[in-house]
């Protein structure tokens, strides 16, 4: 009994981003910032798509599923790095931390299938534009995300329930400021290698299946764009495929950078993860919907007529 209560400790003391009290005050505004933005925006999208009939769209209803991850991303792990932050009880108990590490791993894959479903979305539609409609169907667009979300869930399974068998009594001080594999693998004193192998096949088959499928998708969509006889539409739609690809290349870059090295893991891969925990989510509804003509025209019609 002695033993398991050393192997696994009731409490894991998150060590966050830092402990000097000014750095602390900034970390917090900049992450409670991020987190306003990245609710309301996402909210918004939300509300303009499901008030608008005219957006209920493939494209649409892909980025509402979208906007669902990313406010449930944030709100998984930002309130509890708000907190800790000021608070000088940093700890988390052994099951919050289970469930934190089991829904951002759901919603990390869940999002990198559906980024790819989204871009082929975008290639049916520019490069089959007579075919699209029978080939992005209700009941294909719904099978896509209810994929997804199977693959999601599927995925988090296989990788929390290895992680949370280790004993993990080197330490309960987790140097991260969320409860993520790597950083727990760093203080398990076991042989950890199995665990280490189902990160590498799992990032391997979703984050970079995912991330090629995209760039294919691109690429074809580039092609196309290429044709396009107007000066003004290939600058409007390169603008609006770079953006889609940076903050795509941002969100798969960070995730593999983490997860394929997670022997290596150091403060430089503490830091890293905030860009596709909390920066993405928030790019996302403004990268991929607010800039576009027919969101800001709803948005604009509905503002104009409440002022009336």
């Amino acid at each position: 009994m002695e033993q398991s209560n050393q192997s696994t400790p009731a409490r894991f003391i998150l060590l966050g981003l830092s402990n000097v009290p000014p750095l602390q005050f900034i970390c917090f505004f900049v992450f409670f910032l991020i987190y306003t933005i990245t609710v309301l925006g996402n909210i918004l999208l939300i509300t303009v798509v499901t008030m608008t009939p005219s957006l209920h769209t493939p494209m649409y209803f892909f980025l509402s599923n979208l906007s669902v991850i990313d406010i449930t991303f944030s709100c998984t792990i930002v309130p509890k790095i708000l907190v800790n932050t000021l608070s000088t009880d940093k700890s988390i108990s052994f099951v919050e931390c289970a469930i934190q590490m089991y829904i951002h791993l759901v919603l990390g894959a869940t999002e990198s299938i559906l980024l790819a479903a989204m871009a082929y979305d975008r290639f049916v539609a520019i490069c089959r534009p007579l075919h699209y409609k029978a080939i992005m169907n209700y009941r294909f667009c719904a099978c896509l995300v209810a994929i997804s979300w199977g693959v999601g869930f599927m995925n988090s399974l296989i990788l929390v329930l290895p992680t949370l068998k280790l004993p993990f009594c080197r330490s309960n001080h987790i140097n991260h400021f969320f409860c993520e594999i790597p950083p727990l693998l760093q203080i398990a004193c076991m042989d950890i290698r199995l665990n280490e192998a189902l990160l590498y096949i799992s990032a391997g088959i979703i984050a970079m299946c995912s991330f090629l499928l995209i760039l294919i998708s691109y690429i074809h969509i580039i092609s196309t764009i290429l044709k396009i006889t107007s000066s003004q539409g290939r600058q409007k739609s390169f603008s609006t495929c770079t953006s889609h690809l940076i903050v795509v290349t941002l969100f798969f870059g960070t995730i593999m950078f983490t997860y394929l090295h997670p022997q290596k893991y150091t403060n430089l891969y503490k830091i890293v993860p905030i860009l596709y925990t909390t920066v993405t989510p928030m790019l996302n509804p403004f990268i991929y919907s607010i800039r576009n003509k027919d969101v800001k025209n709803t948005l604009f019609n509905q503002l104009n007529r409440k002022q009336r």
